[in-house]
């Protein structure tokens, strides 16, 4: 098991640390999320072998590592996917 800082470009708000951490807890081996805005990073808790598929996530959800290219195509992925977690924060707001 292993406790990782991961610095990622196109953090919002809150629907994206939604979406990030929602998906991310879905990746068998991924034991816990913390998404912190404020500070573009998030903290995981994982099994060692699961980084990549991790980061590929990561990056088909539009927040690609601080450290690689992010073009407009990772900004529009972005915001679809803040879309997506602000939707569910308001659902579950509501029940």
């Amino acid at each position: 098991m292993k406790t990782e800082v991961i610095y990622l470009a196109n953090i919002k708000c809150a629907g994206c640390a939604t979406t990030i951490k929602e998906s991310l807890l879905k990746i068998a081996g991924v034991k816990a999320v913390e998404v912190i805005n404020e500070e573009d990073k998030v903290v995981l808790t994982y099994d060692l072998e699961n980084r990549n598929e991790i980061i590929k996530k990561l990056h088909d959800l539009g927040y690609p590592e601080a450290t690689e290219e992010n073009g407009l195509l990772l900004q529009i992925k972005s915001y679809a996917s803040c879309m997506i977690g602000r939707i569910s924060n308001l659902t579950k707001e509501n029940v």
